[in-house]
């Protein structure tokens, strides 16, 4: 009876640390299909004006279509590239011995620890002297370099989960170091795969400094910066379409993570396998 009072006390409070953001929400998505009024909070009426970008082009603006694609690219190309890269070096550190592998983890973590833009003014200068300035290619490459301290590092430790005999049985059965690594180690990490492409999948899909520094062109442009040039308007800014693009750029998100959030919670589970 106790613990039952305890939780409805903590569901309670719950509720009402969270009501004002639950009604934060409510006015953003109200705003963005309604005309607001001048003397209430409550809108005039509904329309669907401010969703005129999705068959229009905005004045000054490229498509918001060939926007998503872009960020679309960008981001799928990062968290492929990520999870590649991320679960064989992964796989290394765990499993080879190599000579000063402790001293290569702790040169990863303090990379992870540069913050991107203290990098930009290096990283623009090996972009232009390469030819990959302005370039959807250039951005992707950079934002994968920036995310695989921490791919590997979540990877390692997926793979030190994984008991050795799963590997020794494979390798005694005569099957070779790539089969027992594809066919037997990665079921056994699918969890932290899930969970490294969710990360990298968000990361890249918010991502606004790298592509709006280093491609800058209408051509290159992702959702992140085409939402913040509608707040750099000389004009009035117009808010209803500020917050209808900020919608139309949050779905996509959402809809990852609603599909994938089970996944994500299992790397605070312990996905994987334990040694024994």
């Amino acid at each position: 009876m106790e613990k039952h009072n305890s939780n409805r006390i903590s569901t309670i409070i719950l509720f009402v640390l969270s009501l004002p953001l639950f009604i934060l929400y409510f006015f953003f998505f109200l705003d963005v299909f309604t005309v607001p009024s001048t003397d209430s909070i409550w809108p005039e009426s509904f329309t669907l004006v401010h969703w005129r970008f999705l068959t229009e082009t905005l004045s000054g603006k490229p498509s918001i279509w060939i926007t998503t694609l872009n960020t679309l690219i960008f981001s799928g190309c990062v968290v492929a590239i990520v999870l590649v890269l991320s679960s064989t070096a992964g796989y290394a550190l765990s499993r080879l011995k190599m000579p000063y592998r402790s001293q290569l983890l702790g040169t990863l973590l303090l990379l992870h620890s540069f913050p991107s833009v203290s990098l930009l003014i290096a990283i623009f200068i090996i972009l232009q002297m390469i030819g990959l300035y302005d370039s959807l290619v250039g951005v992707i490459i950079i934002k994968a370099s920036l995310e695989l301290p921490f791919g590997i590092w979540i990877m390692k430790g997926f793979y030190d989960t994984v008991p050795w005999e799963i590997e020794m049985s494979g390798v005694q059965d005569g099957a070779s170091r790539f089969t027992v690594w594809y066919k037997l180690i990665l079921p056994q990490i699918y969890p932290g795969l899930a969970a490294l492409s969710i990360f990298s999948f968000i990361s890249s899909w918010g991502e606004y400094v790298l592509p709006f520094v280093l491609a800058p062109s209408a051509e290159q442009q992702t959702l992140s910066v085409y939402l913040a040039g509608l707040l750099s308007e000389t004009t009035a800014v117009d808010y209803g379409l500020l917050k209808a693009v900020g919608l139309f750029y949050m779905l996509p998100v959402m809809i990852f993570y609603i599909f994938t959030h089970e996944k994500l919670m299992n790397i605070y589970g312990g996905g994987g396998g334990s040694k024994g």
